[in-house]
């Protein structure tokens, strides 16, 4: 089927509760209204409101309930609006449900996939356009994924649902209905913690994820550029091999993302090219992120976000080196 991230995503959610009676899902108007990017549309209708719940507007109860239904047994797929709004809800992921685990050694899991639209691009208010995976990257216990592709979405969203740990599945608002691509219908899975070769080059290697991925591309397409691009789709745990061996390749990484530049996943990316790559390589590691600033009003988004024109300059400046 031909599909964007949504319906990719609607698709793989209906698949995994047919495959697992234990899922549920629960959030803020993610039953009758199908949420608020229309992720969740038709579930309630197909499940009924035992399996799909709208709760009331609270962010920290919506994850605290969803861990104490993983303890019980079942397989929650907690919804928030916003990724900003999960800052209410920090406190439950990071000290509890990333914890379980370690806590009890191994002798109680937490499976659920915690799932939220991040970044920006779309012209939202304020808290609608955060970009918190360094955040829930750092907290460890869990597994923080982002997708660039509605293939990959599906894909993770299947091998997330069959894993005993919980994932925070990021997923890139700007994306959720830019483009279409061919999806299998039936069930697969893309690996979690396996980095993506979106493009093969010799010249220099890109390292990024989510909706830059997509920006990345249009400017090595529009200049004819031989780089590799990486494709990170999991940013915890990483994959240290792909990222390594690209830049051993290479000898130059230019590392882009959407979130703000300070203690971010580039930060954490250069780190490893640096410990392990350093010698092979032919210039330093450059990185291009937003101002280390809060996500601005509307208007200034563009001149927040790396878009083509900065991208470009940061290539012409690692080539000059």
């Amino acid at each position: 089927m031909q599909a964007n991230m949504v319906l990719a995503l609607n698709n793989a959610i209906e698949l995994c509760m047919n495959e697992n009676n234990s899922m549920v899902l629960l959030g803020e108007d993610i039953g009758i209204d199908g949420g608020v990017f229309r992720v969740t549309d038709g579930l309630l209708q197909k499940f009924g409101e035992k399996r799909v719940i709208d709760t009331p507007l609270a962010e920290s109860s919506i994850i605290g309930t969803s861990i104490g239904m993983a303890l019980g047994g079942l397989h929650p797929v907690p919804e928030i609006q916003f990724a900003g709004f999960s800052y209410l809800a920090f406190s439950q992921a990071v000290t509890h449900a990333a914890r379980y685990r370690s806590r009890t050694r191994s002798k109680m899991y937490l499976p659920m996939i915690i799932r939220m639209p991040v970044g920006g691009g779309v012209k939202t208010l304020e808290l609608h356009s955060e970009s918190p995976e360094a955040m829930y990257s750092n907290a460890q216990g869990l597994i923080v994924v982002e997708p660039s592709t509605p293939y990959d979405a599906k894909g993770l969203f299947i091998k997330a649902s069959r894993m005993k740990d919980p994932v925070v599945f990021l997923e890139p608002t700007k994306l959720y209905r830019l483009f279409k691509q061919e999806v299998p219908d039936d069930m697969y899975e893309v690996e979690i913690g396996k980095a993506r070769t979106a493009n093969e080059g010799d010249d220099f290697s890109i390292i990024t994820y989510g909706t830059m991925v997509n920006v990345v591309q249009s400017v090595i397409e529009k200049r004819k550029l031989s780089a590799d691009v990486i494709d990170l789709r999991t940013i915890n745990p990483l994959d240290e091999d792909t990222i390594i061996e690209s830049a051993k390749k290479t000898g130059k990484v230019l590392i882009v993302q959407e979130a703000p530049l300070s203690f971010g996943v580039g930060a954490e990316v250069a780190a490893r090219i640096a410990e392990k790559a350093m010698y092979e390589l032919d210039a330093p590691i450059l990185r291009l992120g937003a101002p280390s600033l809060p996500y601005p009003f509307p208007g200034y988004e563009n001149y927040y976000v790396p878009n083509e024109k900065k991208i470009s300059a940061y290539i012409d400046r690692l080539l000059s080196m």
